[in-house]
């Protein structure tokens, strides 16, 4: 609860204080479209060009996304909040 006549923190106070405690750097837009970009044509020539069983490049494709899902949620900020969720009993 707020004392009597304390105000709210705005969304961009919290995220600037959450910068502060975790020493995050932002990383502007056109580096996260560059490496995403990098990344999706490593994945597509190693895919296209070395061979190997399908299986494998199956585990290889999934491994990968889920690494770059992560990647981009903590590029945004995502990523601690969702480790900090509780769900309520």
């Amino acid at each position: 609860m707020l004392a009597c006549g304390a105000r709210r923190p705005t969304l961009r106070a919290m995220r600037e204080s959450v910068h502060r405690k975790e020493n995050i750097t932002s990383m502007p837009l056109v580096s996260l479209v560059l490496t995403l970009i990098v990344v999706g044509v490593v994945l597509w020539l190693i895919n296209n060009f070395i061979p190997m069983a399908g299986s494998i490049k199956t585990i290889l494709n999934v491994v990968v996304v889920v690494v770059v899902c992560i990647w981009v949620l903590n590029a945004f900020g995502l990523w601690t909040p969702l480790l900090s969720y509780r769900v309520p009993r």
